[in-house]
């Protein structure tokens, strides 16, 4: 009987290596890094950044992202265990390709045209890691069109920058977690004052 419950209990350990191993792939951590050097480049200097590494919020998204880095780390340990080879297969993260040089300098130009809506809370990043309109108000008559002619270009650029890193590192299948890395590096890097969506699609003020 117990030799029993102890193949049931191993069957289960390998059947969640198994589960686990296409997440544990993802390159979460140069993924961050990755992305914190690629935002920074693009909003530049032009922001009075927080003295603290993150966004302080009323919501449950911070503690819910350590939860998900202390399951992967378990589910990491886990799989190592029975498959040690999957660590080694993790490939290294590429954010270097002609395509992916092309889209940030695109959007590091723009970004001088939106770093005043930003500034004045007219639009903010959203949780899904683009730009909307948040205070239509807050932007004069006159700059309306303009405004939202940048805005499209902006998230038409950031919506093939997350793909072209995903298909950049042979993984298409990478888009929503690179999305997901990206969207919590613009509201920690917002500068003092922007407006960001917490993970619930709530307006934050940084």
């Amino acid at each position: 009987m117990r030799m029993i419950k102890l193949s049931t209990a191993f069957a289960t350990l390998l059947i969640l290596a198994a589960c686990v191993t296409i997440n544990i792939y993802f390159p979460a951590a140069q993924a961050e890094e990755a992305a914190e050097k690629i935002v920074d480049e693009i909003l530049g200097q032009d922001r009075e950044v927080e003295d603290e590494d993150a966004p302080k919020t009323d919501d449950n998204s911070a503690s819910a992202i350590d939860y998900s880095h202390y399951s992967a780390r378990v589910a990491s340990n886990v799989v190592d265990f029975f498959v040690p080879q999957a660590h080694a297969a993790k490939p290294d993260f590429n954010v270097n390709t002609p395509k992916i040089r092309k889209l940030r300098a695109s959007m590091k130009s723009r970004h001088r045209s939106l770093a005043p809506y930003y500034k004045s809370g007219a639009i903010g990043f959203t949780r899904d890691a683009l730009v909307a309109t948040r205070k239509a108000s807050a932007i004069s008559l006159k700059d309306r069109t303009k405004v939202k002619k940048l805005i499209s270009a902006e998230n038409r650029d950031r919506n093939a920058l997350y793909r072209a890193i995903a298909d950049a590192n042979g993984h298409p299948e990478w888009e929503p977690d690179v999305r997901a890395v990206f969207a919590k590096t613009w509201a920690r890097e917002a500068g003092r004052g922007w407006w960001y969506q917490n993970t619930r699609g709530q307006w934050k003020q940084k």
